[in-house]
């Protein structure tokens, strides 16, 4: 059975020409015209659409620099001139030092490791094309055949006729290990460096989550404030007491405001489209079908749209708001948080507890507030092992199902003609109308495999948070990891190696019924020679492969996908005011999808330098366009969503790695098949070399890189700190409290041109009513801050004039700026204020009377409508009040001082102290250090001792 000669014409049987294409799918050979075509091309159509975006970009700022416009002015890009090629300059002149406080530090990682991967290959290609090929030609034999493609098989080990030569294999195997591994250890030594200047930057002396610390698994005696200080007082060496906070339960208030986010955007959908013409109103109404849960409620089946929706929001509002004051510090979760008045101590103790778990916890910094997955944070240590298990069974079963359509597109979607072979119908209708067929093979399968490759890190992200990762960061390199799992797996192992594993599959079958032994026929079957010439005939494939990504580099610069879409939905369809203002806000960069792709092409490469030694600078080539590209990318058009400070780094370098390891075996596989075990032994430290340069890196610079001192503070230091304080308690507790707490609700937005048309159609229900009926027999609205005495808007919606569809004027409104644009702007609630270390989001009332429509101060006070300024934005409480979730509940001795009991300043740590006073024991009065750590905090009390009036007790003081 000759796998590379095939006659599949000779057959009649359709079946029997199904399994034949199976085992060799690219039977065509790979000519030199084809991948000289590939190049041109390539590089003739990025040259295109480079010219395009040079002479497009000057007068689309808004789409190609929408960071000129939006950034404040630390994080603004360098201004760009509005000639053709003004913004190859800024690119060049741009160093590291300022891209990591222009774009932030993991943006500067990136563009990094783009570079370093752009230099790895420039050297391996001096070494490929000056060495490997003249090797290759001047050791291999005539083939025989005469095609075309011989020219790319003498550049291959395919045809070598001396052993000898094969050397070369294992001398550029121990060059390019070297290689790699130098250009890692340097990025490693610089990306430690990049760390130390980011722990010194401002943003990061400043922020809450610098000094503070998550405690998860906390166990049920603990889970307290105090419990939470005996925790930490375990693992800390330092003699500075800290804030701490527990969580608490929310129950189900996350899912509402999430229905509640679904059911604004969709009636605004719905107005968008009703209102689509104000002056020629369609004759009906829109209507839905309500959700089966709701359906009992609404016999009838469909009912109108705007009504349903507009009164399901303000259930989902009044059950928001009941939620948000029903919460209180009885019912705790098993994770808290601790926070230091100084970075050293915050990370002294991190340190100190990274191989300790006082009490079964874990004891890690803590992330930013925004980072953090909440609904994760509470489960079990089991039952995140368990998830985990579960979410690498789905990864896997995805993966390998993968195989079978993989294979499919790859042999018939990509060469119809192959379809035709074994479908005779479908053959006589391609010949008929080759034109169409041609038009539907150059379009189907590219955009099948494109719409497989979006959805897959859609599906991997919700596989990973349902695996239990605690924060978005954590959850972004799980999906690297998994993208990068299936591509190398599907896309390089199973792609190239599909046809030997075929072959070898059926040759042992067809041997075994003949009845001779099995074993006997795995050893006849020359599985190494097959794999080696299998890997030498794909090499081409893999060479026009890489070739073309340099189209997409280019597509990505022009933006071309966005704008088409952006197009087509402001022609075709009714864009809601939201969604306008979206389309101008400056888009998130996917990190873990661009760097499953760059992984990947290198992996590609470090694979084939040998076997293919073009791919090298081919490779060389498209990192350095690409690493430009990107450069100006995220200096000027995309923004970080999550600043995670490059985390990334390490699961990138862990990749590198493997590649390099998986490129040894396949030079061993060469050296095995055409060569000697001598050569192999020569080749099997590699992999261990590499495995010992990772766990030195590890060892050298990871510390460094995760903590901001290493060194365990001196008692000493900590002397004269002031004593931890009620009030930065509470902050605390509102700063890393959960988002269901204090997040803003949505308000619909409607265009200014359909406000009319909605009154009328509303029938006068645009007015909220009486606000105060339910606490007071005065209707009371609010009034206008700007004019005092004349009544606000109380519209339940929020109406946008044309001018205003522009994300410059919300670039500040949290329900825009968590979603786009976070990395830039910063993130208030993370951020203090350098004399009172107050978050600067509490001093500006995040959660306030003006924060949302359905949330209140206090369980006792009616919610308010927004207040609106003169220009239109909201009135914010600059008392910033504290949830009653994180008030301190009412001891026995406050049991009398009614309401004001809730908001005294009473230290209730020092009360229940009072409480169960004992006699002093006898204590070493020459250590004083430890007589004064003990006194911010007493016993840890369980909820239910008899020290707490009943929870009833509670709620009516409150």
């Amino acid at each position: 059975m000759d796998l590379h000669h095939l006659n599949l014409h000779a057959r009649n049987d359709g079946t029997d020409t199904f399994l034949e294409l199976i085992a060799n799918p690219f039977r065509s050979a790979f000519t030199v015209t084809a991948i000289w075509a590939s190049l041109g091309t390539s590089i003739g159509i990025t040259i295109l659409l480079a010219l395009l975006f040079s002479l497009v970009r000057p007068r689309h700022s808004l789409v190609y620099a929408p960071k000129v416009k939006h950034a404040d002015l630390k994080h603004a890009p360098p201004p760009v001139g509005k000639g053709m090629f003004a913004w190859i300059k800024p690119i060049i002149n741009t160093r590291e030092a300022q891209l990591v406080d222009t774009v932030g530090l993991d943006a500067a990682i990136f563009l990094r490791f783009t570079k370093m991967c752009r230099n790895i290959f420039i050297c391996l290609s001096i070494i490929g094309c000056l060495v490997m090929i003249p090797v290759n030609i001047t050791q291999s034999r005539e083939p025989s055949d005469s095609t075309t493609s011989s020219t790319f098989n003498m550049m291959t080990p395919l045809n070598i006729k001396n052993p000898t030569a094969i050397w070369s294999q294992v001398v550029c195997a121990w060059a390019f290990d070297f290689i790699v591994a130098f250009f890692l250890w340097r990025n490693y030594r610089a990306v430690r460096t990049l760390r130390r200047k980011y722990f010194q930057s401002s943003e990061y002396q400043r922020s809450l989550h610098a000094r503070t610390l998550m405690i998860t698994d906390i166990p049920p005696n603990s889970r307290t404030d105090e419990g939470i200080l005996r925790l930490t007082d375990k693992v800390n060496p330092t003699a500075a007491l800290p804030r701490a906070a527990i969580g608490r339960n929310v129950r189900d208030l996350p899912s509402i405001i999430k229905e509640h986010e679904e059911v604004v955007r969709e009636l605004e959908s719905v107005l968008a489209k009703y209102l689509k013409n104000p002056d020629r109103l369609p004759a009906k109404r829109p209507t839905i079908r309500p959700p089966r849960r709701q359906r009992a409620k609404h016999p009838g089946g469909k009912v109108d749209a705007i009504d349903y929706l507009t009164v399901r929001i303000r259930v989902l509002e009044e059950e928001i708001k009941h939620g948000r004051a029903s919460i209180d510090r009885r019912n705790a979760m098993p994770y808290g948080f601790a926070s230091w008045d100084n970075i050293e101590h915050a990370h002294a103790v991190a340190w100190n507890a990274r191989r300790k778990s006082p009490e079964g916890t874990t004891i890690t910094l803590a992330p930013r507030p925004s980072d953090l997955i909440w609904e994760n944070l509470p489960l079990t240590k089991s039952a995140r092992k368990w998830k985990r298990l579960v979410n690498f069974i789905w990864v896997t079963c995805l993966t390998l199902v993968w195989i079978v359509p993989n294979g499919l597109i790859a042999i018939f979607l990509s060469n119809l003609s192959n379809l035709g072979l074994v479908w005779p119908s479908f053959q006589r209708s391609l010949e008929a109308n080759p034109n169409v067929w041609a038009a539907v093979q150059g379009i189907a399968s590219p955009a099948l495999t494109s719409l497989v490759y979006l959805a897959l890190p859609v599906i991997f992200r919700r596989l990973s948070i349902q695996g239990g990762s605690k924060t978005k960061t954590s959850r972004e390199r799980h999906v690297l990891g998994h993208l990068y799992a299936f591509f190398v797996f599907n896309n390089l192992v199973v792609f190239s190696l599909f046809s030997v594993a075929w072959y070898f599959v059926t040759f042992v079958i067809d041997k075994t019924k003949n009845h001779e032994d099995a074993w006997q026929a795995i050893l006849e079957s020359r599985t190494y020679a097959k794999l080696v010439s299998a890997l030498c005939t794909m090499s081409p494939f893999w060479v026009t492969y890489l070739l073309q990504r340099n189209l997409g580099a280019a597509i990505d610069l022009v933006q071309l996908v966005t704008m088409v879409w952006v197009w087509f939905a402001k022609t075709f369809l009714s864009p809601t005011p939201r969604q306008a203002i979206e389309w101008t806000a400056p888009p998130p960069f996917d990190y873990a999808s661009y760097y499953n792709y760059f992984l990947f092409y290198a992996t590609v490469a470090l694979c084939f330098a040998t076997l293919q030694p073009i791919v090298l600078p081919v490779t060389a080539l498209y990192f350095g366009v690409d690493a430009m590209l990107k450069k100006y990318l995220l200096m000027y058009v995309f923004v970080t969503k999550n600043e995670s400070g490059g985390s990334f780094w390490r699961v990138i370098f862990n990749r590198i790695i493997f590649a390099t390891i998986l490129a040894n075996v396949i030079i061993a596989l060469v050296a095995k098949s055409s060569g000697t075990w001598t050569m192999v032994f020569c080749v099997v430290p590699l992999p261990f070399l590499m495995i010992g340069f990772k766990i030195y890196c590890m060892k050298a610079f990871d510390s460094d890189c995760e903590f901001y001192n290493r060194a365990n503070l001196n008692d000493a230091e900590a002397l004269g700190v002031n004593k931890t304080d009620k009030k930065a308690s509470d902050r605390l507790s509102s700063k890393f409290g959960h988002p269901a707490l204090y997040k803003p609700l949505l308000t619909p937005m409607v265009h200014a041109k359909a406000a009319n048309a909605l009154k009328e159609i509303y029938q006068g229900r645009l007015d909220q009513g009486d606000m105060g009926g339910e606490y007071s027999d005065i209707a009371m609205n609010p009034m206008l801050a700007s004019d005092p005495g004349k009544s606000a808007d109380p519209s339940p919606f929020e109406v946008v004039p044309e001018s205003h569809l522009d994300f410059s004027y919300y670039k500040d409104r949290a329900d825009f700026r968590d979603e786009f644009g976070g990395g830039i702007y910063g993130r208030p609630e993370d951020l203090m204020t350098e004399r009172s270390h107050t978050p600067r989001s509490t001093l500006r009332g995040e959660w306030s009377p003006g924060s949302s429509r359905a949330s209140s101060p206090a369980p006792s006070l009616p919610s308010m409508p927004p207040l609106k300024m003169q220009d239109g934005s909201e009135y914010v409480d600059p008392t910033g009040l504290v949830h009653p979730a994180f008030r301190v509940p009412l001891s026995r001795g406050d049991s009398g001082n009614s309401v004001l009991g809730a908001y005294s300043n009473t230290d209730e740590a020092d009360a229940r102290l009072l409480s169960h006073a004992q006699a002093p024991a006898h204590t070493d009065i020459a250590n004083p250090i430890d007589r004064w750590r003990t006194r911010g905090y007493g016993p840890v009390v369980q909820e239910d001792e008899p020290t707490f009036t009943s929870y009833e007790a509670y709620r009516s003081q409150r």
